[in-house]
């Protein structure tokens, strides 16, 4: 029970049979809206470029050096396989890496034909490609036209009007601000030639494709950035997720550029990857050969002194027991200086790390110095790794982003346990250093023993030994690193190349610009008849006031095309007139009910002035006339008559003049042109016509009237605008409260209802006037045909009859379709 309630409650606040009948009514808006939202979108579809996507697929792999030993790594891998995908991720998307292949396929021109609705990119599909002297600025914006007059030879078209205009050095990307003439430029060039002006400096260079004779081609230069950063929305997936396997994918009209902007990103990946991967050699390299250019030298000035010595001192030379201790020394001398190598490698490693926070790659590998320990040299790679990885993150992410101070956490983290590690490998190697100058120091002394000349003779020869050990230990380090170096190749392996294999198009998808053209034709539609249903203030149709109202519908009165109110007496076969008739009778069984005897009344009234509340009085008169019933209209409406104009009767004497005691009743009762029709007018306008009507005259006005005839019918003023009529509630057997459509507001309803509801008026029924079923605003079609023209078919049969053609037998037949359609609407 509850629920039905809310339900019931729910449609009587809103109408949702009346909402879906009324949007049914509204057709024609719904059939153009979308006719129209149809045409927009297909407006837009043919206008549309065809968008692509291709793509191509890579692998980031781990490929170690075949050479690499812990002695002789020069290149190192921090993070694996896993870290190495999500750089080469993020290189993808960088600012840097984009810039590097823009800059290498010149993708800051682009080649354009007109095309039937727009601009058209006709990359690869034209007879000439554009060398960009890129050490000249270059007119950005500026359309470009070349029109080929020859196989070889085609003319330049450039439209100026004056004014000054941006341009750029594409080797510096400086922007700079230029004056152009003001009057075009036509010039002719063979392909090949260099275009030299003050604002263009290219050449065109043949691309292998037949020139059109006479079509127009389009050149322009774009800024630079704006360029990169078409390209920097690449996609990036792995395949499957959390793999190496990378598939790279770009979207946009032309196919061939996407073609090749994808191959040249993963090759340029692939370069760069390589030469970071061969950095750490090649200046590992870089420091062999300036040592060994130090030692070259050293040992040229050693070897001539050692000359020079032996020239002189010819009779000097060195025996068997002599040879031992120049051998051993030797020795000892290469432990002490790989000893203080070692040593100096670490302070100086050390010190950079603590002066320096944007650490290179500008130190050798620990390998050079003779240092083995795998921690140092993983240590030594780890922070240079990661300071790679931050000054890549630079170019893309924010100073406060958290990435960074996770990276120099890192960094912190390794440093630490570094400075440990090589305090405790420069306590071990300072030790071995004492032992080692010891036993230097012993074999000295024994040398020193010997004659001068020999000792001359061992210094120089000590020196040159010394020299000729480090110079070998050099070259062998930089042939190790030029091994290395060679054997290096690139993580990146290509699986897919991108190309066009004649299909990729994925838009644009016109059935969804129709089918939004659709939701959107019927949408809006829907929105104004909501709108227009939601605060439509007025009277409808008989269900809205079935809706608001317990009060039964008597019926429902057409709408009246004559000029007179007398439609019942002018046109007795009118469907109104049979509206009219169907009220009497509804009458009757209403006094039948309350088995009222002898003169019956009925009052007609309404909520506001122009509802038609005297029309209706008038033909409900006649038409109790029209039955030989002696009838009289009474205008109890004494402020505001009208009967008189009707009927054109004088207003001198009336109801008025008999409740005052200035007339007596036969005086007031005037004859009308209608058998059994008398009218009693209202009069002159009281200044007190409430009180009038209460007054004892008014019973006796009754009764007089009463018992002359059959039917009174009292003709009183709105009830929602005066308490007149409500004065006459003794006096009426039935009420009929006339509402008109689109006219009378819902709101007006309150009054009568609350009335009926507290049983102070009995025996109350509307009227719905100036009803039309085929409105829009009036849905009731089921009401249309019960109360008021479904009469029309009777009146039909008292007219003269005429043939039916076929066009009538069409018409006649969609009326009943209609019919039918409307009552199972309303069912």
């Amino acid at each position: 029970m509850e629920d039905e309630f809310e339900i019931k409650d729910l449609q009587n606040f809103f109408d949702f049979k009346g909402f879906v009948i009324k949007v049914l009514s509204w057709w024609p808006l719904f059939v153009v809206c979308i006719g129209v939202a149809y045409y927009i979108a297909h407006y837009k579809n043919v206008r549309k470029q065809t968008v692509y996507r291709m793509s191509n697929m890579i692998t980031v792999k781990d490929d170690q050096n075949p050479f690499f030993t812990a002695n002789t790594s020069l290149t190192f891998n921090w993070g694996g396989t896993t870290d190495k995908v999500q750089t080469a991720i993020i290189l993808l998307r960088s600012r840097s890496h984009n810039e590097a292949v823009v800059e290498k396929l010149q993708f800051y021109v682009d080649y354009l034909q007109q095309g039937e609705y727009h601009l058209e990119d006709i990359y690869g599909n034209t007879p000439f490609t554009v060398d960009v002297n890129v050490s000249r600025p270059q007119l950005l914006g500026k359309m470009i036209k070349v029109v080929f007059v020859s196989d070889k030879k085609y003319r330049l078209e450039i439209d100026f009007q004056g004014g000054t205009s941006s341009a750029q050095n594409y080797n510096t990307k400086e922007i700079s601000t230029i004056s152009v003439p003001n009057s075009a430029i036509v010039k002719e060039y063979n392909l090949g030639d260099p275009v030299d002006l003050p604002y263009f400096n290219f050449k065109l260079n043949p691309s292998g494709i037949p020139a059109d004779i006479g079509k127009e081609y389009l050149i322009q230069f774009n800024a630079f950035d704006g360029a990169v950063g078409r390209y920097r929305g690449i996609g990036i997936d792995q395949t499957p997720t959390g793999s190496s396997i990378l598939s790279l994918s770009l979207t946009g009209t032309n196919k061939k550029r996407l073609v090749d902007y994808l191959n040249s990103s993963v090759r340029v990946l692939s370069e760069t990857q390589l030469e970071r991967k061969n950095l750490f050699a090649t200046r590992t390299i870089k420091f062999i050969d300036s040592s060994l250019a130090v030692k070259t030298a050293e040992m040229s000035s050693v070897q001539e002194e050692l000359d020079s010595f032996r020239d002189n001192n010819s009779s000097v030379g060195i025996g068997g027991s002599e040879e031992g201790l120049i051998t051993k020394i030797t020795e000892l001398d290469a432990q002490k200086q790989n000893l203080e190598q070692r040593l100096q490698y670490y302070q100086d490693l050390e010190r950079y790390l603590r002066t320096r926070e944007d650490y290179g790659t500008d130190i050798p590998a620990p390998s050079i110095t003779g240092i083995g320990e795998g921690s140092v040299t993983q240590s030594v790679s780890s922070i240079i790794e990661l300071a790679e990885e931050r000054k890549r993150l630079a170019y893309s992410a924010k100073p406060n982003n958290p990435a960074f101070k996770d990276l120099d956490r890192r960094i912190n983290a390794i440093k630490s346990v570094l400075f440990e590690n090589m305090a405790s490998s420069q306590q071990i190697l300072n030790r071995q250093l004492r032992d080692v100058r010891s036993e230097i120091a012993q074999t000295e002394s024994q040398m020193r023993k010997l004659p001068n000349e020999q000792q001359q003779l061992f210094g120089i020869q000590r020196r040159y030994n010394l020299t000729e050990g480090a110079y070998g230990l050099f070259l062998d380090k930089r042939s190790q690193a030029g091994i290395v170096k060679a054997a290096n190749v690139s993580d990146i392996l290509i699986i897919d190349e991108a190309k066009d294999t004649g299909g990729g198009a994925i838009g644009p998808n016109t059935e969804v610009s129709y089918v939004m053209a659709i939701v959107a034709g019927t949408v809006v539609p829907l929105v104004i008849v909501f709108l227009v249903f939601f605060f439509d203030t007025k009277i409808s149709n008989p269900n809205e006031i079935k809706r608001l109202s317990k009060i039964p519908v008597l019926g429902a009165i057409g709408k009246s095309t004559s000029k007179s109110s007398l439609v019942v007496i002018e046109d007795p076969r009118s469907a109104i007139s049979e509206a009219f008739r169907g009220i009497r009778s509804s009458l009757q069984f209403i006094y039948r009910k309350q088995k009222i005897e002898g003169a019956k009344t009925v009052r007609v009234t309404s909520s506001v002035s122009g509802e038609g509340k005297t029309f209706c009085s008038i033909n409900l008169a006649s038409v109790f006339a029209l039955s030989e019933r002696k009838t009289v209209l009474v205008g109890l409406d004494l402020r505001k008559p009208k009967i008189f104009g009707d009927f054109n009767l004088p207003l001198d004497k009336g109801v008025v003049n008999f409740l005052i005691g200035e007339d007596n009743l036969e005086s007031i009762i005037q004859k009308t042109q209608i058998p059994h029709l008398d009218v009693i007018l209202a009069g002159s306008v009281p200044p007190n016509p409430s009180e009038l009507l209460m007054s004892d005259q008014m019973d006796v006005l009754i009764e007089e009237l009463k018992k002359r005839y059959d039917y009174i019918v009292l003709d009183t003023p709105p009830i929602g605008l005066v308490a007149d009529a409500l004065e006459l509630d003794d006096y009426v057997d039935a009420t009929l409260y006339v509402i008109r459509q689109h006219y009378t507001k819902k709101g007006m309803l309150r009054l009568i209802n609350d009335k009926y509801k507290k049983k102070e008026i009995n025996n109350t029924s509307f009227i719905l006037n100036y009803f039309s079923a085929k409105s829009k605003m009036g849905y009731g079609y089921g009401y249309g045909y019960e109360y008021g023209y479904s009469y029309g078919k009777y009146g039909e049969a008292y007219r003269d009859k005429k043939p039916k053609g076929f066009l009538s037998l069409v018409l006649k037949n969609l009326k009943k379709l209609r019919g039918w359609f409307n009552e199972q609407v309303e069912k």
